[in-house]
């Protein structure tokens, strides 16, 4: 495959729940001959089956971990990462973008741009994935690709162009036609393997050259040559795509291609769209930390013949060991090569190099740079940067958000708690999200992640995968600490122990600070506070924010000024001044009038109209508070904000509300001050729990 990496495509597809990703996998996978037969993806078999091949994923009928294949098309290789549209997974999202070099977003026909449509476009967009979208169900009832196109403008800030209208709608929808060739394309055979061009139907000719002139307005834009044909009427297919190539490329124009995953119809035109339109590996710049020369950026060159520089992207744990994905971004890799990972200087050898189909490999002797392979036997963590020891660089690592969401989890018995255990290990690893900690007061295992779903999904697999027989307690909030005011301390750590003592003092302030954990500021002067026990200082002040003194959650958005102490030139250390700070930030915290704060979410619910009135007093039930309603015919998309502590649970209510027709997603917003009431109960509850044990 790296014999030419001009005709290689990674490719990512990525949308809301249920827009029809792994169907539209399955049918590329079909088309390009890899695999003989299409089944419906919720069955048990066929590539729904494969991509989604946990148990857990064809049960729910949703993707939970990205699956990674690869297919032929016209002389081209293409990578495909099929990722989860459920924002609880959303680190597979990312994974996933952060290797890729371009993106198919699939929108669905009926709902148009959702509110999990909006996270994968902004995710797109910190990674600068250059992507075109497909409108899929375009045979649904309410199909209206055009309001969707609009959708892209207004709600995603795209340049969107339509490259195809289509031939009928809803049930009546037989075909496509192509605005670059003014071809009408229908889809043939049992699975629309059949291309079949023919002359746009009479009816529609006025709309294509209406929407083609639409489209070469556009295209021009990027391109001089495309502008001197237009006004000569000698335009030729290569000019325009030539020209959204280069829109697409630098993320000013989002190509739109519109079909029916399901029925077979519209995916071999974004097969062609990918190869024509989507990069190579050589047209992204990708950049490493140079770790030799204090963190330098360095342009990677895909050039296989280079110094390797490769990451680890994402780990599973399979019955014959761990499997890595590997991006490579510069050089190449063989079987038997000697690796060396960037972050702890371990050298690992490879022993077996394979490419992955889905849940199926293939053994593969070398890879070069652009490709995605797996490694096995390799022990790393996920983002772990590998070379072959000629260069010391690190790719920066991916966007971790932070847990929402915590559950107490014990074993049942004896030996389910070593199984546990490895589980609690293994998704840690795999997952960064998902985290697990023993709370120290109450000797609980707390496990924690990015929403109910997400651990729901994680205890079953313990379950299943480990044979943990496990209880869970209730899911609780992910509270954090912050203080509301400015405090000062001034505090002297003394100790006298017979032979040399502790002695240290520190004093300053500290105060709130938005948008950041912890800040510490040296404004000490004069040397009273050497500067070899700063870093002890600092030390100090950070190991008292893992349990504020409030009711014991994590303390966010601090900033620490340290500008006065003393010292002493036999008893001082570095560890006396680590208590020292330890006693200034008790002796301040309670000053600076600490408050709750609860993680707010954004949430955006999908109804019937007709329930909209209902659905809304429901979220001010719920402290919620509503941002914004907009209905599109029948349905009502509804955006608020509303605390997690009051979400627990809503799926049922809205299911109940709307007679099982709505649904809705939520993400992180931002921390919120709790009520003082809540807050009350929330210490009360709290308390009480100590002093129960």
């Amino acid at each position: 495959m790296s014999e030419n990496i001009h005709n290689l495509r990674n490719i990512g597809i990525s949308a809301h729940i249920d827009s029809g990703k792994t169907t539209l996998t399955e049918r590329i996978l079909y088309y390009t001959k890899r695999i003989f037969a299409v089944h419906e993806v919720k069955g048990k078999d066929g590539v729904g089956a494969k991509m989604d091949s946990m148990e857990l994923e064809k049960e729910r009928g949703i993707t939970i971990s990205s699956a990674a294949t690869y297919c032929h098309w016209e002389g081209y290789n293409i990578n495909i990462i099929d990722t989860p549209g459920h924002v609880d997974f959303t680190i597979e999202v990312e994974r996933a973008l952060r290797v890729l070099d371009g993106s198919i977003l699939v929108l669905c026909g009926v709902g148009g741009v959702q509110s999990q449509s909006i996270t994968v476009d902004r995710q797109m967009n910190r990674y600068r994935v250059p992507r075109l979208a497909f409108i899929n169900k375009c045979d649904r009832a309410g199909a209206n690709p055009y309001r969707v196109v609009e959708q892209l403008r207004t709600r995603l800030n795209h340049n969107p162009v339509l490259m195809q209208i289509p031939i009928g709608l809803e049930g009546r929808l037989s075909g496509v036609v192509d605005l670059v060739s003014m071809k009408a394309i229908y889809f043939e055979g049992r699975y629309g393997e059949i291309v079949k061009k023919g002359d746009i139907p009479p009816d529609l000719l006025e709309e294509a050259r209406s929407k083609r002139e639409e489209l070469l307005d556009a295209a021009s834009m990027f391109s001089d040559e495309l502008t001197e044909a237009i006004l000569e009427e000698r335009v030729k297919e290569d000019l325009i795509h030539q020209a959204i190539r280069k829109g697409t490329l630098k993320r000013e124009l989002t190509p739109v291609f519109l079909g029916s995953a399901y029925k077979n119809m519209g995916v071999q035109p974004v097969l062609d769209g990918v190869v024509r339109y989507l990069p190579s590996p050589l047209e992204i710049e990708n950049r490493a930390l140079d770790l030799d020369n204090e963190g330098k950026e360095v342009v990677l060159s895909a050039d296989p013949g280079a110094p390797l520089v490769a990451l680890a992207f994402k780990l599973e744990v399979t019955p014959y060991g761990q499997l890595t994905y590997l991006r490579i971004y510069q050089g190449s890799i063989r079987k038997g090569d000697e690796l060396t990972n960037t972050r702890n200087k371990k050298k690992v050898k490879l022993g077996r190099l394979v490419r992955m189909h889905a849940d199926e490999m293939e053994d593969i002797q070398e890879a070069g740079a652009g490709e995605i392979v797996a490694l096995f036997g390799v022990d790393c963590y996920s983002g772990d940067t590998f070379t072959d020891g000629r260069v010391n660089y690190s790719l920066t690592s991916i966007f971790v958000p932070e847990p929402v969401i915590s559950l107490a989890i014990e074993p049942e018995d004896h030996a389910s708690s070593s199984k546990m255990s490895k589980a609690l290990n293994r998704f840690a690893k795999e997952d960064p999200t998902f985290r697990a900690h023993v709370d120290a007061e109450s000797g609980e295992t707390i496990i924690s992640g990015m929403g109910e779903l997400h651990l729901e999904v994680y205890v079953e697999r313990m379950k299943r995968e480990f044979g943990a027989r496990v209880r869970t307690g209730i899911p609780e909030v992910a509270y954090r600490e912050a203080i509301s005011k400015r405090a000062e301390f001034n505090y002297t750590h003394k100790k006298q122990t017979g032979g040399a003592g502790q002695f240290g003092r520190v004093a300053g302030f500290m105060e709130p600070a938005k948008g950041t954990r912890f800040e510490f500021v040296n404004q000490v002067k004069g040397g009273v506070i050497p500067t070899e026990f700063l870093p002890g200082v600092e030390k100090g002040f950070e190991s008292c924010l893992e349990r504020g003194l409030l009711v014991g959650f994590p303390v966010v958005g601090v900033r620490i000024v340290v500008n006065d102490g003393s010292f002493h030139p036999v008893d001082s250390s570095e560890l006396a001044f680590r208590q020292a700070a330890i006693g200034a930030f008790r002796q301040a915290y309670m000053k600076a009038k600490p408050v709750i704060l609860e993680p707010v979410m954004k949430v955006s619910i999908e109804c019937p109209s007709e329930f909209q009135g209902n659905v809304m007093s429901s979220i001010n039930q719920r402290r919620g508070l509503i941002m914004s309603s907009a209905e599109d015919g029948v349905f009502t998309t509804i955006e608020a904000k509303v605390p997690l502590a009051e979400m627990f649970g809503y799926a049922t209510t809205l299911r109940s509300l709307t007679q099982g027709k709505a649904e809705f997603s939520m993400e992180f917003s931002r921390n919120a001050k709790v009520p003082e009431k809540l807050a009350e109960k929330i210490k009360e509850k709290l308390t009480g729990s100590k002093k129960g044990r």
